[in-house]
């Protein structure tokens, strides 16, 4: 029986979890197939694995946005916010689609009240556009904190006053900030000003609380990590796989 190749690609994968996940999934399933971690130091390099035996893979920081130009078609929402973390081969021809969209709304749901009238997302990456998708379809009013970017709806890091906070009753976190190994990284803001009124998320889920979350927590927030947005996702990916 054929061996299906499937993967994720990146730039540094050594404590990502979805190796391990589908390791488990193919065995609990009886799936003929195997998932590699393709590291590559810049997106250039993503021309190998399109030429090799593989079905489908993943992709993660820093890549779901500077990988559609080597994609034939993207598809679905990953068309229209312009990010893609999952890529099928499809009679040739590869497609981008995005499951994050899908991971991070079943995550979110049970959590997601009337009162969350505003968001705040930290980064501006593929991952913050899925998020403020999800946010902006519930009806949430989204601003995104950069480091570099200014404009409507943009904010800088040292504009994150009292009034921000307050206003803002989700907070997330996207970027890689306490991502193991570096778990004593985290984001800048003003932790005092968060209440037990906020719902904090940090899609990191390597460790499972970082700073971010401990700090918000301390405060009284609801948090969450990122580990059921990456079940989530990586099963809507193994459907579009599949189909």
């Amino acid at each position: 029986m054929e061996i299906q190749q499937y993967g994720l690609i990146g730039r540094k994968l050594e404590h990502s979890f979805s190796k391990a996940f589908f390791a488990k999934k193919f065995e609990n399933e009886h799936i003929s197939a195997d998932y590699s971690n393709y590291e590559i130091p810049s997106i250039e390099g993503i021309r190998d694995i399109l030429n090799s035996d593989i079905q489908g893979f993943n992709v993660t920081i820093p890549y779901k946005k500077s990988i559609i130009p080597y994609l034939d078609e993207v598809k679905g929402v990953a068309a229209e916010i312009n990010a893609v973390n999952t890529v099928k081969n499809e009679g040739g021809k590869w497609v981008g689609y995005n499951t994050d969209v899908f991971g991070f709304r079943q995550m979110i749901k049970p959590f997601f009240k009337s009162h969350h009238e505003r968001a705040m997302i930290l980064g501006t990456g593929g991952a913050a556009e899925a998020v403020a998708f999800v946010l902006e379809q519930l009806g949430a009013n989204v601003i995104y904190i950069s480091r570099d970017k200014t404009g409507v709806d943009y904010f800088n890091y040292e504009d994150i006053n009292e009034n921000m906070i307050r206003f803002n009753g989700i907070i997330v976190n996207t970027t890689p900030l306490g991502t193991y190994p570096k778990t004593e990284e985290f984001p800048s803001i003003p932790y005092p000003f968060l209440t037990d009124n906020h719902l904090v998320i940090d899609l990191i889920y390597n460790p499972a609380e970082t700073v971010f979350l401990k700090r918000s927590r301390l405060q009284g927030a609801v948090i969450l990590n990122g580990k059921t947005m990456l079940h989530q996702q990586a099963e809507e990916a193994w459907r579009i796989w599949n189909k």
